[in-house]
């Protein structure tokens, strides 16, 4: 998933105006009137005071939460030397991110952008062109599927198909083949083989929907996914815009599937709160992005690299992810007690790692709003769903800290 759409939907939600305070601000944006003047941390502060404990984490960007002392020490240290000089020339620190990505995961080569929606558009033209030099031009669609999110760029929202990310925007672009909402089961993955044609050139999904009201895809159907790539000569791309470096527990969320994709787009937690964004793909997958091909001014600039090798590193110390895993544990198993304790309120818990969902039987904004109240911040998601998607180092305290604020906050919308 790449950047989110969730600001309006939550500021609507919760009675506020889609008005900005100051008219010079572009008016895009429904935002809560609450103003963060620094973090620390899983915590927030405002302007006067108040201390909010942050599940939402800036839609799952701030993956070390806040003034992380690492990532401090990366950008002042690198702020104090070179800031920018494009990439007409070698960027040191961008060879070694690149590297211990690469070394990481499946991938052999690795493009860098700035953002979620840029590496969701660099996948798709890494995809293209690949059948481009294989001699298949006509091989330029892609399979997508409905209540996904890969941008806001006009290639990525035909990709996701969402009417209300259409309107008008003028003809929608084409080359996308979006298989309709149905569950991700053996039927859905025969209508998949059934869209593939002689112009399909990939497939592209993220492991779990997350502006789709965090919807996990089975393990069986990435695997599934991957079987249909292989048989037709189609590249499998994994959107891990929300779900990488960490936030399942695994460095990405495909390898709980055990498979290997050709194309993942990454971004969001990546910078810690730094826009940096990366396309990785294997040397195959790569094939056709050739210099001319494509750019980027500012993508793996000094700056965002020192930030994202210190996130990297980070996730990657020993036993970090296990602790994900733990804590993820953790939290699943209170919301759970949540549940039985509020059935009238919560109807499903969702997600995988500390991306999780609560499906709402009242309305998600009046959860939001009373949260809010209880100073815990939380995002909402498609299909009635609230987000928590705490920072990945989140200690245990406030874990206990969140689930009595989301306790009192459930409390306020039961009828029991």
């Amino acid at each position: 998933m790449s950047q989110d759409t969730s600001s309006n939907a939550q500021a609507s939600s919760v009675g506020v105006s889609s008005s900005v305070p100051s008219p010079s601000v572009m008016g895009t944006y429904g935002r809560l009137n609450v103003v963060f003047d620094h973090g620390e941390g899983s915590w927030l502060t405002t302007t006067t005071g108040e201390r909010y404990l942050d599940f939402g984490s800036g839609i799952a960007v701030n993956a070390l939460g806040h003034a992380h002392p690492k990532l401090v020490a990366a950008l002042t240290e690198q702020a104090a030397k070179l800031w920018h000089t494009s990439n007409l020339y070698r960027i040191e620190g961008q060879e070694r991110l690149a590297e211990r990505l690469c070394a990481a995961s499946f991938a052999d080569a690795v493009f860098f952008c700035n953002s979620g929606a840029e590496a969701c558009e660099g996948a798709i033209k890494a995809a293209r062109r690949y059948q481009y030099v294989l001699g298949k031009p006509e091989r330029n669609r892609i399979i997508t599927f409905e209540g996904s999110f890969h941008g806001r760029t006009l290639a990525t929202i035909a990709a996701s198909g969402n009417p209300k990310h259409l309107e008008g925007f003028g003809p929608e672009m084409p080359g996308f083949d979006r298989i309709a909402a149905g569950g991700f089961t053996a039927d859905n993955l025969s209508a998949v083989e059934a869209a593939i044609t002689e112009e399909t050139a990939a497939i592209m999904i993220e492991p779990i929907m997350g502006e789709g009201g965090i919807r996990v895809v089975p393990n069986d159907f990435l695997r599934g996914l991957r079987e249909l790539c292989d048989t037709h000569g189609l590249l499998l791309i994994i959107d891990e815009v929300q779900t990488g470096i960490g936030r399942t527990g695994k460095f990405f969320a495909h390898e709980w599937a055990g498979i290997e994709p050709d194309i993942v787009s990454v971004a969001k937690g990546i910078g810690g709160g730094f826009p940096l964004g990366a396309v990785l793909a294997t040397n195959e997958a790569a094939k056709g992005m050739v210099p001319g091909t494509h750019g980027s001014t500012f993508g793996g600039n000094p700056l965002a690299v020192a930030v994202g090798s210190a996130v990297v590193d980070t996730v990657l110390e020993p036993g970090f992810l296990e602790e994900v895993q733990r804590k993820a544990l953790r939290l699943k198993q209170e919301l759970a007690r949540l549940k039985d304790e509020f059935p009238d309120v919560i109807l499903e818990i969702r997600g995988s790692g500390l991306l999780l969902g609560l499906r709402l039987k009242p309305a998600v904004g009046d959860a939001i709003a009373a949260c809010m109240d209880e100073k815990l911040l939380c995002v909402i998601a498609g299909d009635n769903v609230m987000r928590l998607i705490p920072p990945l180092n989140v200690t245990d305290e406030d874990l206990a800290v969140a689930i009595n604020r989301l306790t009192k906050s459930l409390a306020r919308l039961s009828s029991g």
